[in-house]
């Protein structure tokens, strides 16, 4: 039986004030044990990252711990290093130094830190760059270089944030089949590997578990054993078949969108700090332009859509769920459909659609409602964005903030619910009275 190494015991996370939380994780209990490679997966906003960072001791747990061998987890512990979706290089330093950066905790003799750092770049591929600056090197080799910056202390554990999903198709997987050489070859001393990715054929291809959270709270809804040997061929039954279980598992995630009857409507129950998906209008229109034409008729299976579309399964995810979120289509057991709602939409000339839209948005997305209405009561109809982030950064991380804000902006413009200068960062009404 393989040795438990790390355990999450039930980690609570929320933000804001303690009269109105947002509740990001609920609960979460998870084991982590020798040789494990957990890849969590989840939609956009699930806290999947906020969990990772919990774990790295980056981020304080309202309630509940983190233990390494049963024993309180620190992040200057250097069992532990993390690879972030964006190389986060400093740009004065050149490759050498920005490994080196990685002991800099250990008190280690310089010539002792210059010799691992060396070791670690050979490692991941880089010989020959030590002296080249981030400015120098393409995406792919400035994220190998954040790998050998982990990889240098020797950690136990190594957690993953999404550090593929930057990349061109080629490069990340390329950087992918050059780390799991390192694992299953067991030329890193490293234990285990926690990474959290939206792209279930990746999370299918290099892990060993599978954790699914829910959101709205981040709950675990799912564990699933990978036991597939390595390398994995993509083409297999197998593999087609646990790709399939883990989609139809997370569209459930959107399938049991919380909805509320009253008079007979239904309502959709978000709140203002629901994370929006990262979808523009014009993937909505043409995916919704797609579905209602032959051979569809306004329904088909999510796979059959999303290949006919080319569309991967981790685009195709977003788009699903902002359908279903504002109203345009419902899905059910691996099918989607096009509402009433969904069909005028499509039915409607240029005009008609925006009109469509703005309704829906603002039946259905509490923050484009607030935002209208602030700038409705405010003198000139016009409101700062920085006013509606910090609202924002009350009851989420700042980066999902931003992102809500950005997401909203775009629908809100297209509905011309509001309008919006990016250069005075300032949101207005589509024609406000001078």
């Amino acid at each position: 039986m393989e040795k438990e190494l790390l355990t999450l015991n039930n980690i609570s996370k929320w933000f804001g004030d303690a009269q109105k939380p947002a509740l990001v994780l609920d609960h979460i209990q998870l084991s982590v044990k020798e040789n494990d490679f957990i890849v969590i997966l989840g939609k956009s906003g699930c806290g999947k990252s906020t969990l990772l960072r919990i774990i790295a001791g980056l981020i304080e747990p309202n309630e509940g711990e983190v233990l390494y061998q049963g024993e309180k987890f620190t992040s200057t512990s250097p069992r532990l290093a993390m690879v972030f979706q964006s190389h986060a290089l400093f740009p004065w330093l050149n490759v050498l130094e920005n490994v080196e950066l990685g002991l800099e905790a250990l008190n280690l003799h310089p010539a002792q830190r210059r010799k691992r750092a060396i070791e670690a770049i050979d490692l991941i591929g880089l010989d020959g760059y030590e002296s080249a600056y981030p400015k120098e090197l393409s995406g792919g080799m400035r994220q190998r270089v954040g790998f050998a910056r982990a990889l240098v202390v020797n950690p136990d554990i190594l957690l993953l944030d999404e550090p593929f999903s930057a990349l061109d198709v080629l490069t990340a997987d390329n950087i992918r089949n050059d780390l799991m050489e390192l694992w299953i070859e067991k030329r890193i001393p490293t234990k285990a590997i926690i990474m959290v990715s939206h792209n279930v054929i990746e999370a299918v291809e290099l892990g060993s578990r599978l954790v699914i959270l829910n959101h709205d709270p981040g709950r675990i809804l799912k564990e699933i054993d990978v036991s597939l040997i390595y390398p994995r061929d993509d083409t297999s039954h197998l593999f087609q078949s646990l790709v399939d279980d883990v989609y139809t598992t997370l569209m459930k995630t959107t399938e049991a969108f919380p909805s509320l009857k009253k008079g007979g409507k239904t309502k959709v129950a978000i709140k203002m700090d629901y994370r929006l998906p990262e979808v523009p209008v014009n993937k909505l229109q043409g995916l919704m332009d797609a579905l209602i034409e032959p051979p569809y008729h306004g329904k088909a299976d999510i796979f059959a859509l999303a290949d006919s579309e080319n569309l991967s399964i981790t685009d195709s995810f977003p788009l699903f769920e902002s359908l279903e979120l504002l109203g345009f289509a419902q899905i059910s057991k691996g099918d989607i459909e096009l509402t009433n709602s969904g069909k005028a939409f499509c039915n409607a000339d240029i005009l008609e659609r925006k009109k469509v839209f703005a309704y829906h948005l603002m039946r259905n997305i509490p923050l484009a409602k607030h935002i209208y209405r602030v700038l409705q009561d405010s003198p000139r109809n016009r409101i700062a964005r920085e006013k509606f982030l910090k609202e924002l950064e009350n009851v989420m991380p700042k980066d999902e903030a931003h992102k809500n804000i950005a997401i909203i902006i775009d629908w809100g413009r297209y509905a011309e619910l509001f309008a919006y200068n990016n250069q005075t960062e300032m949101l207005s009404l589509e024609n406000p009275e001078v």
